[in-house]
């Protein structure tokens, strides 16, 4: 039988998971605004300051993180102020910290300037660092050497 990843070339990539991921969080200012939130960032003022992007720029890719599920608008209120609007991440947007953290360690290995990475991300109850990791379902670490890919259920092919 022909290996299935030789057979790449008949494969339709409409239905690709990573391009539809990418689709929605490609670009640099929606991941930095993740990861913003995720840091605990909740004010549209704090979010455009931090991720050093223009106002405009901030309220489309709030917007567009919202009307993917990714963020959920919340009203507040401060005394004396008009009522205002904070993003919290949804559950949709919380299962991305994963990738946040893989691109988070990857960047810290690879990207980072001499003086090391400008955080370190630990687990609240003992301050062990957190690391993304390759895990099947039964609870293996697995190298990328030990990675079979095999057609899923939306396999397209020409």
């Amino acid at each position: 039988m022909t290996d299935f990843l030789d057979q790449r070339d008949a494969w339709l990539t409409t239905n690709c998971s990573i391009a539809r991921a990418i689709e929605v969080v490609g670009n640099r200012s929606t991941l930095l605004l993740l990861r913003e939130a995720s840091f605990g960032t909740r004010r549209f003022d704090d979010f455009a300051r931090r991720v050093g992007i223009s106002e405009p720029v901030a309220a489309a890719r709030l917007k567009q993180l919202v009307a993917d599920g990714l963020l959920e608008r919340r009203p507040y209120r401060q005394p004396g102020q008009r009522t205002r609007d904070e993003y919290v991440l949804t559950r949709k947007g919380q299962e991305l910290l994963p990738v946040l953290t893989a691109l988070r360690q990857w960047g810290d290995a690879w990207a980072a300037d001499e003086a090391g990475p400008s955080v370190r991300v630990e687990h609240h109850d003992c301050g062990a660092a957190v690391h993304a990791r390759l895990r099947c379902e039964a609870g293996h670490d697995v190298p990328p050497a030990e990675i079979d890919v095999r057609p899923g259920p939306g396999l397209l092919r020409r």
